[in-house]
């Protein structure tokens, strides 16, 4: 888990409280120095013990407390991280852009060998330009593959696109070490918009910034979807390497 160790070194979190958490059926909200997104991703078997050990007295730790849980084994805790990472971040606009994820694949992928990492809406788009398509998931769609496939496929890839929630699962550096010689983009509102992910073979980010707190934690707990949170105070961006 080097990667989230080096987000956690290099985010100044002393001292600064946590404001709100909110965690809803498909996303996790919370607010420290700004508003931060992860999706929801819970242990298959939570009456084994707590899914989040110190539930009720999160807002009482302070923001390094609730970043490190990033790198806990317990799935619901690690959203809480991941959404902290991204409230404590600075995102500078400028060096980002409104593009969608999906175009940028469909642009490198064209008569190319892709694999996505991750069920995502634009799939059947990019099959349609794509030399060969993969999709690999942990929950298999029909057509996808399955999680064990990635040591067959993504070694033979020009492109692929992973979903940021292999932060949350603990996934990301074994794909990445996979991807020999490929195009890399991390994809989805979990994804830290920071350009310390460029020095780990990662080419593009393609995450999301809250523009309205209130609208984004309102919607989170009433269970939204990430395309209503979307339309109520999310702004999407991409980072280029």
């Amino acid at each position: 888990m080097k990667i989230l160790e080096d987000l956690c070194s290099h985010i100044t979190a002393h001292d600064v409280p946590v404001r709100e958490v909110r965690i809803g059926a498909h996303w996790t909200a919370v607010s420290t120095h700004y508003c931060g997104l992860a999706s929801t991703m819970a242990d298959p078997h939570p009456h084994v013990g707590p899914s989040v050990r110190e539930a009720g007295r999160l807002t009482e730790k302070g923001a390094s407390d609730l970043m490190r849980l990033a790198l806990s084994e317990h799935l619901m805790e690690a959203s809480i991280g991941m959404a902290t990472i991204n409230s404590l971040l600075e995102v500078e606009e400028s060096d980002c852009s409104e593009t969608n994820a999906a175009d940028i694949l469909a642009v490198r992928g064209v008569g190319k060998d892709v694999a996505i990492v991750g069920h995502f809406p634009f799939v059947p788009k990019l099959r349609e330009i794509a030399r060969n398509l993969w999709v690999i998931e942990k929950r298999p769609w029909p057509g996808d593959l399955e999680e064990h496939r990635s040591e067959d496929i993504l070694p033979r890839c020009h492109v692929v696109g992973i979903t940021s929630t292999s932060f949350i699962n603990h996934t990301l550096e074994s794909l990445l070490e996979l991807c020999r010689s490929a195009f890399v983009m991390l994809i989805g509102a979990t994804t830290p918009l920071t350009p310390l992910l460029f020095d780990y073979g990662i080419d593009a980010i393609s995450g999301s910034k809250v523009v309205d707190e209130q609208q984004v934690l309102q919607y989170v707990s009433q269970g939204a979807t990430f395309r209503e949170l979307h339309r109520h105070g999310v702004k999407l961006l991409t980072m280029m390497k």
